[in-house]
């Protein structure tokens, strides 16, 4: 079974509203809120988050 190594945000508040990424899965990029740790993640093809991200600025 595959394990996500989560990193939090590098644009997570300090408040704990965080969001964690994890991109270490080549062909996976799954995110998560960090206040859920085992809770459910996010899962998006790198083109997607990509494409997010590109969205976001």
């Amino acid at each position: 079974m595959t394990t996500f190594r989560f990193v939090k945000s590098s644009y997570s508040t300090t408040n704990g509203n965080c969001v964690e990424v994890a991109t270490n899965i080549r062909t996976t990029v799954a995110v998560r809120d960090s206040k859920q740790p085992t809770g459910p993640a996010l899962s998006l093809t790198p083109t997607a988050w990509t494409r997010f991200l590109s969205g976001l600025s």
